[in-house]
């Protein structure tokens, strides 16, 4: 549908503004579902959202197991409704603690925390021992991005028995996230994959010869999430399928999913011929990556010559034509670190902006 992003009512919406698209969403979620094989398989990553309105729309789907990098995130998604949560970020020291109270306050929540280190199977050793509860732990595999975890082999399997052996400690799976493969070629990615995850599938092997139980395996990042869901016992965490962008698709083509999440922009300045001032600096979109970080639709041609703090700089050959106060409406290059940068999202009904949705988790810390 063409200009399906533009709102009736933009001039009562500030700018800049995080417009998020409900029913764009859930059909996300539904494509998400069955490229998985099912809600059991998948594992959605909530740092892209932060919302629980998002939540509430996966448990529309059937899905009811998440993940999620920080305590705010965690806290968030149970407080939703999330029903089975992995802590996905190493735990260590206060973390710990908090960690435990998550499970405390939401006790009707499966919850399991990420190590990769003796040092964090000690703190979170302790800080369950504190409130006298069991805590669930996953172990934390390097499989090449060399960020986070252990290398699969004899180490994991050490720290696997020595989670398994610790009161009030339970070994409940692995972890192992592969951010660093991608490939616009499906057929290379997979084999990537395969290479990859060979030496997970060896220690899983080792670890039930060592009477080491491995019930779960949780894997995979958006290009390779579809790719790991036909492995047996493994749940996949896409995120960036949940509202989509503009720089997924460069990395993976193959994949079929709606953007859901625009940025509504104005025009507040014309200081030179040919260019335009936007409300749209670092401060409203994600700038890690380099430009383009947003595609402007409906203003072909455009560079970006400068961005601030408040300020994004546009050079275009229709320009000219565009005079101050224009409402320009654009898509980020990187929807997470994008959306946290927002209090909250304007809801888009109707092609109407209906109502708010705050962008709750984007805090360090909701109340725990």
């Amino acid at each position: 549908m063409a200009d399906w992003y533009r709102i009736s009512n933009e001039a009562e919406v500030a700018s800049p503004a995080l417009l998020i698209y409900p029913e764009r969403i859930a059909e996300n979620l539904r494509r998400m579902v069955a490229a998985a094989g099912g809600p059991a398989r998948l594992r959605p990553h909530v740092k892209t959202h932060k919302m629980p309105e998002v939540i509430k729309l996966a448990l529309g789907q059937g899905i009811t197991k998440f993940k999620a990098a920080t305590i705010a995130e965690a806290e968030m998604t149970a407080a939703a409704g999330g029903e089975d949560i992995v802590l996905a970020y190493p735990v260590i020291g206060p973390t710990a603690g908090r960690f435990m109270q998550l499970v405390r306050t939401f006790p009707q929540v499966r919850w399991r925390a990420v190590v990769d280190s003796d040092v964090g199977i000690d703190d979170l050793a302790r800080a369950a021992a504190a409130i006298g509860m069991p805590a669930e732990l996953l172990l934390d595999l390097n499989v090449g991005m060399d960020r986070t975890g252990v290398v699969p082999g004899p180490e994991a399997v050490r720290l696997a028995r020595r989670i398994a052996e610790s009161p009030g400690l339970t070994f409940g799976g692995l972890h192992a996230y592969d951010g660093h493969l991608h490939d616009t070629d499906r057929s290379k990615l997979a084999s990537s994959v395969e290479t990859a995850f060979a030496p997970v599938w060896r220690l899983i092997a080792n670890l039930k010869a060592d009477a080491i139980d491995v019930p779960l395996v949780v894997a995979g990042g958006t290009p390779t999430s579809f790719i790991l869901a036909g492995q047996d016992g493994v749940e996949v965490s896409p995120g960036t399928t949940v509202l989509w962008d503009v720089g997924q698709p460069t990395v993976s083509p193959d994949l079929d999913y709606l953007n859901a999440a625009v940025l509504l922009t104005r025009v507040i300045s014309k200081p030179t011929p040919g260019r335009l001032c936007l409300d749209l600096g670092y401060k409203a979109v994600a700038s890690e990556m380099p430009h383009p970080r947003v595609e402007l639709l409906g203003l072909g041609g455009a560079t970006f010559p400068l961005q601030n703090e408040e300020h994004l700089i546009v050079e275009s050959p229709q320009a000219a034509s565009v005079p101050v106060g224009t409402v320009i409406y654009c898509l980020p290059r990187h929807v997470c670190p994008t959306v946290a940068l927002y209090e909250e999202a304007v809801v888009v009904r109707d092609s109407r902006a209906a109502d708010c949705w705050q962008v709750l988790a984007r805090n360090r810390r909701i109340t725990i």
